[in-house]
């Protein structure tokens, strides 16, 4: 069967995604004939998944220097990308994403860390309000499309095909995402067309992933949670990096906050040998002061056993482990603790030592470190420097940020950017 040839379009978006949809929708506002192309029959699905289907929106961030300095990319050592993304968010910063949430009717809240989350708690709002952005600008959807081909004429896009027709466009906006969560259709085919297209591809990598650990204490640790700790990272003696936040224990290993954001370091580093991952439960008091604390509570509680002792010191689920770990019988009375085992329990809170096996791959990972080469866009524009109606947005750039709604952020600017561009 001849495939259908569609009407001309101004701006072609491929990818219904966060970043998708913003470029969707700000090309259709600026009074473009946009149409959306997405392989899926539903837009937005990783949004969907954000934040444990509360959606961490954005961060909640007004000096955009500062708010830049977190974002990272797959290049040696790790170089900032705040200087490439200045742009896009002075163009559409934190702010002006809670504003156009607000202005549709959807309030947000800004809880621990920063992370702003809609106030309903419901991940589908943020969707939902996106979808209607680009309905009332009267964008085209073609849902369950694939994009099999990218067309080039010369040195632009001629025309994209799939599997149903060829649609072509004046401009094209790149917005497919990374590799992280396949199930959801990230595939990593926009790098595929964008290599295809002449662009240098930075190797992709799971980013913000859960630790493996080779412990096998850990399985009986599974879901005990941690606050405000601190993470450090070593290799051969050597302290490689640290990271504050929140962790949560599980039967593999380590997740949560501060345990996905420092794994964008131990990746760096681990095909160079052993890693050691200490926690530090108590990074607000020194060993010694730590020390004294306990003494004084084992004292003041001498009549009890320890598995009675430190009550108001941690949650009786780390309390248990942190005993167990210790060899100390939990039915011995306080009073009659060693000074030695009293320092054993205090370096458990201080430095409870995993050794890191291995980091989950794009299975888990909450984005995807890598892509398309920033050198070759130009970020005031999010153009390519390469072909001369193209453009790119979100997840598919070389360029990622820790958790905490900062990876969304850089969505919704590049999004903005990307289809206020493509439309003038």
């Amino acid at each position: 069967m001849k495939k259908i040839i569609s009407e001309q379009f101004d701006v072609l978006v491929i990818g219904g995604g966060a970043a998708g949809l913003m470029a969707a929708g700000r090309a259709a506002e600026k009074g473009a004939r946009v149409a959306l192309v997405e392989k899926n029959d539903r837009y937005g699905i990783k949004v969907l998944m954000t934040g444990n289907g509360r959606c961490n929106v954005t961060q909640d961030a007004d000096n955009m220097v500062e708010f830049s300095k977190a974002y990272k990319n797959g290049l040696p050592e790790g170089r900032g990308q705040g200087r490439f993304l200045l742009s896009a968010f002075n163009a559409f910063a934190p702010s002006d994403m809670r504003a156009f949430l607000a202005k549709r009717g959807v309030a947000t809240k800004v809880e621990k860390n920063g992370k702003v989350y809609p106030a309903s708690d419901q991940s589908k709002d943020i969707v939902k309000t996106l979808y209607q952005y680009c309905r009332e600008n009267m964008v085209t959807f073609f849902n369950t499309e694939d994009v099999l081909d990218v067309v080039r004429n010369g040195n632009a896009i001629d025309r994209i095909i799939t599997k149903k027709k060829e649609i072509s466009a004046e401009k094209y906006i790149l917005a497919t995402g990374g590799k992280s969560y396949p199930h959801t259709g990230s595939n990593g085919e926009g790098f595929k067309w964008a290599h295809k297209l002449g662009h240098t591809i930075i190797e992709p990598q799971p980013c913000l992933v859960p630790i493996k650990v080779s412990e096998a204490w850990i399985e009986k640790a599974q879901g005990i949670s941690a606050h405000n700790v601190t993470l450090n990272v070593f290799q051969n003696n050597k302290k490689i990096a640290s990271e504050n936040g929140d962790i949560m224990l599980a039967h593999y290993g380590l997740s949560g906050p501060a345990a996905l954001n420092i794994s964008r370091e131990i990746r760096k580093i681990l095909s160079n040998g052993g890693v050691k991952l200490e926690i530090d439960l108590k990074p607000e008091l020194s060993f010694e002061k730590l020390d004294e604390i306990i003494r004084k509570d084992f004292e003041s509680n001498s009549n009890k056993n320890l598995g009675n002792c430190l009550k108001d010191f941690a949650s009786p689920k780390m309390l248990e482990l942190i005993i167990e770990l210790s060899g100390i019988d939990e039915q011995l009375h306080a009073s009659r603790i060693s000074k030695e085992d009293r320092r054993k329990i205090a370096h458990l809170f201080k430095n409870m030592t995993l050794t890191v096996q291995e980091l989950f791959g794009f299975e888990k990972a909450m984005v995807t470190s890598g892509g398309i080469s920033t050198k070759e866009i130009d970020s005031r524009t999010m153009k390519s420097k390469l072909i001369e109606n193209l453009f790119f947005a979100g997840e598919v750039i070389d360029a990622d940020g820790p958790t905490g709604g900062y990876n969304l952020q850089m969505c919704w600017s590049t999004g903005f950017l990307a289809g206020q561009s493509a439309a003038e």
